[in-house]
Parts: structure tokens; sequence; C-alpha cells
């Protein structure tokens, strides 16, 4: 499953991009928008064979003016600057420190082709279906699951997760510094109705048509006093969002 004329990658970096040789297979065929956060007279370099458009600061202030403020300087917050600049109706954004998953049968996990079905399937936030997904192969409602909720509401955000370090906060990394993450799970559920998560932007999919606006990370970074909430931040705001659209 492929949505390449309809998906954008934006990636948000200080480094060179070597990582995406790790993802090429499921990569390549998608356009990335590269925003260089940091000193924007440094060279990145992006493997051959890539689509892609790079921006920095410059080009930041620039295309912003006096509103460049809006979008956060030394921190990965600054990917909001692609979600701006897409045109693509779908998103996906990745931190350049993510590399591919295997599953317990040694094969790579293509994370982006999960995304894109979950963003084309429906989700069901009012009613927890105990085999999870229900649209998905080898599944579907349980008995007791009314049959009128069964069409489900249209999927605004993809959340995926990841291997190796959890995404604690501070005082348990302090606790807890040599613990690790290595239990594969392969699921898919929905976020009910009512409930808040913290999400985390380093895996992420969305739908700018049903979300766009809400999917701002907090300002962080260079004269920001608080650290690590951007991507929460847009997490609460866009999950009450789509109990107003409806979507989820």
């Amino acid at each position: 499953m492929a949505l390449a004329d309809q998906l954008d990658i934006v990636i948000p970096t200080i480094r060179n991009l070597d990582f995406l040789e790790q993802w090429r297979p499921f990569f390549e065929p998608y356009h990335l928008i590269i925003v260089q956060d940091g000193d924007p007279t440094k060279n990145i370099k992006v493997p051959a064979g890539f689509d892609y458009e790079l921006y920095n600061r410059n080009d930041i202030e620039r295309m912003n003016g006096e509103r460049a403020w809006c979008i956060s300087y030394k921190d990965s917050a600054c990917r909001c600057f692609g979600f701006m600049v897409s045109k693509k109706r779908y998103i996906y954004t990745i931190d350049d420190d993510c590399f591919v998953a295997k599953n317990p049968s040694n094969e790579d996990i293509n994370a982006l082709e999960q995304h894109i079905k979950n963003l084309l399937s429906p989700a069901t936030p009012y009613i927890f279906n105990t085999l999870y997904d229900p649209y998905r192969e080898g599944a579907d409602f349980v008995r007791g699951y009314p049959f009128s909720l069964r069409e489900g509401v249209p999927t605004a955000i993809s959340h995926g997760l990841w291997l190796n370090i959890p995404d604690y906060d501070a005082p348990t990394q302090m606790v807890k510094p040599l613990e690790r993450n290595t239990r594969y799970v392969d699921a898919v559920m929905t976020i009910p109705k009512g409930t808040l998560y913290p999400m985390c932007g380093m895996n992420l999919a969305f739908d700018r048509a049903l979300i766009g606006p809400a999917m701002y990370f907090g300002l962080m970074g260079e004269g920001q006093p608080i650290g690590r909430y951007d991507d929460m931040w847009a997490g609460w705001c866009s999950k009450v969002c789509c109990r107003l659209v409806p979507c989820w």
C-alpha cells in the first residue's frame, strides 16, 4: 500500500542523514521535507536517490518573516515548518535517529506502511473492541459491539511506538538508566473518546485535512524556559480537536 502522491515525510535534523539508507526500501518512493535545525551554514548530506526539499533557519525566517518565532529553534519541534510547507494530505514524521526494527521472524518492519493502513482505516473511539483493530485481516468486531457503531470514524492520527530506549521522563530515566524495551507488540488500537495521551513526535503520521492546524508542536529550544513537552502539547490539542470534528 503506497500513497506516494499524497504523503510527505518530514524529518527534523542537525546531522547527515545516513540513517535513510536503512529506510530506503520504504521511503524512496516518497517526497522528503528535511528541516535543518541549528547552524544554517552547516552542510547536511542526504544519500543519493531520494526526492527531497531541504530547509534551514534562513528559509524559515525568509518565508515567515516576523512570525518566524512561531517555529522552534534548536529543537526537533522545528518539524512544524515541514508540516506547514507540505501540500500533501498526509504527513509522516520521524526522528533522524530512528532505525528499522525487526519482527520476531527477523523481518524488517515497514512502519510507514502500517501508518498508512491506520490512516485509511476507521477508528473506534466509542467502545473498545477486545480484538483490538476490527478492520484488520483476521479480526472483526466481537459479540456485543453495537452494529450502529461499526462503521467507525475517520482516523486523523496514527501514533507509532519503538523498541530500545523508552520515552521516559527525566526522573524515571535517572532511576532506570539501563532499562530497554525489547518486547515487540503487533497490535493496533484506538485511544478512547475523552482520554488524553502523551504523544511522541518521533514516529507519527496524521491527516492534514482533518487535523493539520492542531498538529502544532509547542515552542521549545532556544529562548524557551521548558523542554520536552512540544509533542505532548500537540497531542493534547489534537486529541481534544478530534473529539469535536469528529475524527480520531
